[in-house]
């Protein structure tokens, strides 16, 4: 059974970090791209960064350019999300994403599977 599993949520101060992690079980992340999405309150779900097979990383939204970096462990079938710098406007569920395919896309629909989402709140 395929499973991704999102943690690392929370509730932090402005400024402040958060690393999400997303543990894949059912198969080995290996030959998969995986994408890290996130949705605001009344906002349509929206791409964040991506990472391919050989860790080439792909960010889809410029305002976490400098902030936010994706990593992998193959070994522990994981990927993360480390997230530095954060504001309000980062607020949202967080969801981790699979695809079978080297190259990273920006659009959900593209991905095989997704997890079911960690809370991130940030607000003093």
């Amino acid at each position: 059974q395929v499973q991704l599993v999102e943690s690392g949520g929370g509730q932090v101060q402005p400024g402040g970090s958060l690393r999400l992690s997303c543990v894949v079980s059912g198969f080995t992340l290996d030959y998969y791209a995986v994408g890290w999405f996130r949705q605001a309150p009344g906002k349509e779900r929206e791409g964040v960064l991506c990472i391919t097979s050989s860790d080439y990383s792909t960010y889809y939204t410029n305002s976490v350019r400098g902030r936010f970096t994706i990593s992998r462990d193959n070994g522990k079938n994981t990927v993360y999300l480390q997230m530095n710098s954060l504001k309000p406007e980062d607020t949202a569920v967080y969801y981790c994403a699979t695809r079978k395919e080297y190259y990273c896309s920006g659009y959900d629909h593209d991905y095989d599977y997704l997890g079911q989402g960690t809370q991130v709140t940030v607000s003093s």
